[in-house]
């Protein structure tokens, strides 16, 4: 048995290293996707353009407007009319109006002035944050002047007996969303790679007629995949460990916080639960594009019930229930705990549960069909 495994995998890795394309997409993937999420991907905003309708022209109009400043707004125009608004949200030349009215002056000294803010919401994320800071701003401006005209110093507003509500961020105090982003690049590339890399090793032997060659061998079907399987991980951990200490401590210097040997021996786990849903799809498709068209409609519904982008507490119950049959949803939250919070065995084995379930169930599932197949 295992003269016969260590030909076939020793063929595997031999095809493999011949493939340059594949070698340059593994490195581009754990590389340059990697780098480029880093970098492109942002929840935060900077320099959101803004133009400014001020009907009042008052003293504290423009107070309130030249709170409007980097690193989160920059005015790129003065606007007088309703038309102009509107033609530069249309125009996308800004992403915000604030337009204060006539009456503004009169108002605030009356203490109870409003202004108007119009928001593009094509960007929904962006257009949401955005109010929020103009929201900070207008408390900011509402206080000052309440302390101006109550003739109060900001020295003894301070010592006022009030609620302080201080926010103590763990793990990531800055807020860099390179570091989550990168991250999860990282743990979504394993995941695609390696559904997609085994699945392609199949679908290509059935192309180039040499499958039933194999099914004649002594090979049998657990062997042929466990032989299929392993170059596969071998990669994907060796080109992860690229990425992770290349780009993602190395660019961006994401604190490592965790065992490295934990994370990278259930990672074998879970590198060869995807590569197995790739030998499912593959023992289906008949040729390389219907594999990869079936791998992204299992792929990207697995990303989206993962956690990476709504918490599953925050999904609807019947989603909830659903994320528990997707091992990237325990790959994620294990890779986050494991790499980013420093924890051990004791706070991950559930997900480490999970990830033996799913993977002894996905190749249980790719052997039972292929024999079905090819019976």
């Amino acid at each position: 048995m295992w003269r016969r495994l260590n030909a076939m995998i020793g063929k595997e890795f031999l095809q493999l290293f011949r493939d340059v394309p594949i070698l340059f997409i593994l490195t581009w993937a754990f590389t340059g996707i990697i780098y480029m999420a880093g970098h492109a991907i942002s929840m935060e905003i900077r320099d959101y353009p803004v133009v400014v309708y001020d009907l009042s022209q008052g003293s504290h109009s423009r107070e309130l407007v030249s709170r409007l400043q980097k690193p989160y707004f920059k005015v790129v125009d003065y606007v007088y009319s309703d038309s102009e608004v509107t033609a530069n949200l249309d125009g996308g030349k800004a992403s915000l109006a604030v337009i204060i009215p006539p009456d503004f002056e009169h108002r605030v000294n009356e203490g109870n002035a409003r202004f108007q803010v119009i928001s593009d919401g094509t960007l929904s994320v962006s257009a949401t944050i955005a109010g929020g800071h103009i929201a900070e701003i207008a408390n900011t401006f509402s206080r000052d002047i309440l302390l101006k005209q109550a003739g109060v110093t900001r020295a003894e507003f301070e010592r006022l007996p009030q609620a302080d509500a201080r926010i103590r961020i763990a793990y990531n105090e800055n807020l860099t969303h390179a570091w989550f982003t990168s991250m999860l690049e990282m743990l979504n590339m394993a995941t695609m790679v390696a559904a997609l890399l085994t699945a392609a090793a199949m679908v290509r032997e059935k192309e180039y007629g040499t499958l039933e060659q194999l099914m004649v061998s002594p090979l049998r079907p657990a062997e042929l995949f466990v032989a299929k399987i392993v170059p596969t991980v071998v990669m994907v951990l060796l080109f992860s460990l690229l990425a992770l200490f290349g780009v993602i401590k190395g660019v961006f210097d994401t604190p490592i916080r965790g065992s490295i040997l934990l994370f990278y021996s259930v990672s074998v786990v879970y590198v060869f639960a995807a590569a197995s849903l790739g030998l499912a799809i593959a023992v289906l498709a008949r040729n390389i594009a219907q594999a990869t068209m079936m791998l992204l409609l299992i792929l990207f519904p697995m990303m989206f019930l993962s956690g990476a982008f709504t918490p599953p507490e925050s999904m609807a119950p019947w989603m909830q229930y659903a994320s528990l049959i997707s091992p990237l949803r325990y790959y994620m939250d294990f890779g986050y705990q494991v790499l980013f919070k420093g924890n051990g065995i004791a706070e991950v084995w559930p997900d480490i549960v999970g990830i033996l379930a799913i993977g002894t169930a996905m190749f249980s599932f790719a052997v039972w069909r292929f024999r079905q197949v090819y019976k």
